[in-house]
């Protein structure tokens, strides 16, 4: 099996937001995925929707044998077992969560699907928190 080189952005805005982001890691390794890089966490206001709650974010860098909507479909069921029950893509709407796991860029892959966009535009080119954690990650 082929090894591809992913770049996840991580982030919780409820409950002890660290230990979700470290929860999420392990969850991440436990299925076989190697974990190259771990930026430092970040604190960061919410974007596109209003709430009290301030987010903690982090960027990974690992190595998955997973195909892009295999990786998307493990990332979500991650969510789902922390406890996230409103997706961004199905609602239409950004609201707290315990854990969002984006995939931001996949071995220089481009891909497109109702679901997955690789790579992810907003966190390359919008949103400020986003461009700091990943200044030394592409």
């Amino acid at each position: 099996m082929s090894q591809h080189k992913v770049v996840l952005l991580l982030g919780s805005n409820l409950g002890d937001r660290k230990k979700n982001l470290e929860t999420a890691i392990k969850k991440l390794e436990e299925a076989g995925n190697e974990i190259l890089k771990i930026s430092e966490f970040l604190t960061s206001e919410p974007v596109e929707f209003a709430s009290s709650n301030i987010f903690c974010n982090i960027a990974l860098i690992i190595f998955t044998d997973l195909s892009p909507v295999k990786l998307l479909e493990h990332i979500k069921s991650i969510e789902t077992e922390m406890g996230r029950t409103n997706d961004s893509k199905v609602s239409g709407g950004y609201t707290d969560r315990v854990i969002d796991i984006d995939i931001v860029t996949f071995n220089g892959l481009k891909f497109s699907s109702e679901r997955l966009e690789i790579p992810h535009q907003k966190h390359l080119f919008e949103r400020e928190f986003s461009k700091i954690l990943l200044k030394d990650f592409i």
